[in-house]
């Protein structure tokens, strides 16, 4: 398994060993022994940094399962969402030529950004999970983002503690896509 992330997977600002892809690779042993985990994440990355690097993991570590948690840095700039789009598209579809399963990580952003940015963002993820028939976790953050007990200072990166609740928001869609084929993972979508 490859995830290919931003900081919410890199562990930004605390040990990567309490990240939630860590945890992850630490649950799969348990679930399904023999199953690796990538982790090709890096913080400050962007669709376009993402696929940029994509056909060189693709052929190095030839992945039954892409995770795609990209998207918040480009909103977080400001992008037109036309950017992230297209760039999520082709990562999606470079995926499936590999013949790997896909599922595809949302991300929202701060109120500051006004609604029609933020909706924008959550329809982008939205149709792209059905343009190209791949599960879609809406919201990473979701049960983290607005609790600051479990965000650092700079209200945007999960705490350690958080960490857990991450895998957790993200495994059932996880564990649906390992456990089918890719057309039946696609189908569960």
């Amino acid at each position: 398994m490859l995830v290919l992330g931003d900081s919410l997977s890199a562990a930004y600002g605390i040990d990567a060993k309490r990240g939630w892809v860590n945890l992850l690779g630490a649950q799969l042993l348990q679930a399904q022994p023999g199953r690796a985990v990538i982790n090709a994440s890096i913080s400050g990355e962007t669709t376009s940094g993402g696929l940029a690097r994509l056909e060189n993991l693709l052929t190095e570590h030839q992945p039954a399962l892409v995770v795609v948690e990209l998207g918040a840095n480009d909103a977080l700039r400001g992008l037109p969402l036309t950017v992230p789009r297209e760039n999520l598209g082709r990562i999606l579809q470079l995926s499936l030529d590999a013949d790997a399963r896909v599922l595809l990580v949302g991300t929202e952003i701060p109120i500051n950004y006004g609604p029609q940015y933020r909706d924008g963002l959550r329809t982008m993820y939205r149709d792209l999970s059905e343009e190209f028939n791949v599960p879609l976790v809406p919201f990473l953050l979701e049960g983290v983002a607005l609790d600051p007990a479990l965000m650092q200072d700079d209200g945007l990166h999960p705490l350690a503690e958080a960490q857990p609740k991450l895998l957790e928001n993200v495994w059932p869609a996880l564990e649906k896509s390992l456990s089918s084929t890719p057309a039946e993972a696609a189908s569960k979508n």
